[in-house]
């Protein structure tokens, strides 16, 4: 007796589902701010920076790409919140006439100072919890992963935007951090996701190291050194040197 086909096997329910993240699919975060470089938002889960969760970002000197990559988010972020933002363990002074200019006034930012990594977490575990800070740059080079988790938690309880900054050597150490970005690059900035909520992103994302008018200065300054000195100028300058001596 034949036996009929057996039918196809039906897709989970669950696959269908909306709001279900898949591994092969960014995943949908519920409330973000656009970091203001399209490309990079385009590599990240709900298109922002998310809100409420821990933002790695790793690179060889503390301060080489923080502001130019994080300042447009704040400054949109700040316009529509309320609150100062925090820095903790700030490697340099921030020059806060040109943060100024570019629409983040100096009177949002709080500077909290510290060499002790104990000192540097507790500062920042404290400006998590409190009600008027709207977000937190913290540079802790010697955190370890349990310092990180304890900072994800105190995020996602009080709806906090944090980026925590370490040295690109601890790329390879875990972290709770859903979100773990490589910054790598002088001229321009290159963006590695090592770790997102999402397929693995193979290639980097280039954004301008610098802001606009200051990468057209230093392009500029760049040709000016690299053209050559016309032959009848050296010759004039030969000249003069004979000539005095």
């Amino acid at each position: 007796m034949l036996s009929s086909p057996s039918p196809p096997p039906t897709t989970p329910a669950e696959l269908c589902l909306p709001h279900v993240w898949r591994v092969t699919d960014l995943a949908r975060e519920e409330c973000v701010v656009p970091t203001g470089h399209p490309a990079l938002d385009r590599e990240l889960p709900g298109g922002g920076w998310p809100v409420g969760s821990l933002v790695e970002l790793l690179q060889e000197r503390p301060e080489a790409h923080a502001w130019q990559l994080l300042l447009p988010a704040l400054v949109s972020w700040s316009a529509r919140r309320p609150g100062p933002l925090v820095l903790v363990g700030a490697p340099y002074v921030p020059f806060l006439p040109s943060l100024a200019a570019r629409g983040l006034p100096a009177e949002r930012l709080l500077w909290i100072r510290s060499e002790a990594a104990a000192s540097r977490l507790w500062a920042a575990e404290q400006a998590l919890r409190c009600a008027d800070v709207i977000g937190l740059i913290a540079w802790l080079p010697q955190s370890r992963a349990a310092d990180l988790r304890r900072l994800q938690l105190a995020a996602r309880l009080h709806g906090k935007l944090l980026f925590v900054l370490r040295g690109a050597g601890q790329r390879l150490q875990a972290s709770p951090a859903p979100l773990r970005l490589l910054l790598l690059g002088l001229d321009d900035m290159q963006v590695h996701v090592l770790k997102r909520k999402g397929p693995p992103l193979e290639t980097p994302v280039l954004l301008p190291a610098h802001p606009e008018r200051l990468a057209a200065l230093l392009a500029s300054r760049r040709r000016s050194v690299e053209l050559p000195v016309p032959v009848e100028e050296r010759s004039h300058v030969l000249d003069r040197l004979v000539t005095q001596g």
